[in-house]
């Protein structure tokens, strides 16, 4: 059951130490080493809307807020 929060992703920890974020089953960003340390660090500590967000941010998956700006910009306006 998907809440207002669930953005689709989700994190899958390899034996190997990669951490692999996957956004609606797809592999969206694999993080190695310290930074895949610190992400699960960051993880443990927050809510999971928290994570959601982190989870988008670090893929590049998410709405940047300038959309309707965009499109009155005067290059768009054809």
């Amino acid at each position: 059951m998907a809440t207002d929060d669930d953005l689709g992703f989700r994190v899958q920890q390899r034996k190997s130490g990669e951490v692999c974020i996957l956004h609606r089953g797809r592999v969206a960003a694999t993080l190695r080493g310290a930074e895949a340390a610190a992400f699960l660090d960051e993880v443990a500590a927050g809510s999971p809307a928290d994570s959601q967000q982190l989870m988008a941010r670090l893929t590049g998956n998410y709405k940047r807020g300038n959309e309707r700006l965009a499109s009155e910009h005067p290059r768009n306006r054809r």
